[in-house]
């Protein structure tokens, strides 16, 4: 053969391995951020079984004052029962939906709260609700945490090649995290 023949087969070699590294390294890249979205869903999931925990205990210092709220107490314990149950499916909208009823039946419970003066005071109530704050501080930051970690996938998985190989290997867009209308409305604050 001659010297020519072996240029072009070395440089059709050398094309070949590297679009073969460029595919591994895109395929790679692909599955270590899919599983960073899986690691911080599960985070987001943690965040709101633990917020799910407190809420009985909270429910409970609370009906000791306020016997009468039961419709209260009725519409928290159904929407605690909602979100667990679409975090069984791991339903991102479902949760989603679940989670923006939860807070309407807390906002409506902080309402009843309200009008007990001396359960503000009371030092077990004060401190659930300083673990509720805190775990909704934590869930604020999990749920950012995951819409980034999506955003950066999805934005990845548009760009070319890069859409070439996800979809070769089966990775698809993610689905944000995202506020409902109700827990974007601004809460009425009154002293």
């Amino acid at each position: 053969m001659n010297k020519t023949v072996w240029i072009i087969l070395g440089v059709i070699l050398i094309l070949g391995v590297m679009i073969a590294g460029s595919f591994i390294g895109a395929y790679n890249n692909l599955q270590i951020m899919d599983e960073q979205i899986n690691g911080q869903w599960a985070q987001v999931e943690n965040q709101l079984k633990r917020r799910n925990d407190l809420i009985p205990n909270l429910v409970e210092t609370v009906k000791g004052y306020a016997t009468h709220e039961k419709a209260v107490f009725t519409n928290i314990a159904d929407a605690r029962s909602k979100l667990s149950g679409a975090m069984n499916k791991n339903d991102v909208k479902a949760i989603q939906n679940s989670n923006s009823e939860l807070t309407g039946a807390l906002s409506r419970l902080l309402l009843v709260v309200e009008r007990y003066p001396q359960l503000k005071a009371d030092k077990s109530f004060t401190a659930l609700q300083d673990e509720l704050a805190g775990t909704e501080n934590r869930l604020a930051v999990a749920r950012m945490d995951y819409n980034e970690s999506v955003k950066t996938l999805n934005a990845k998985i548009r760009t070319f090649p890069t859409s070439i190989v996800a979809a070769i290997s089966g990775i698809k867009t993610r689905e944000y995290f995202e506020a409902s209308e109700a827990e974007k409305a601004v809460p009425q604050v009154k002293f």
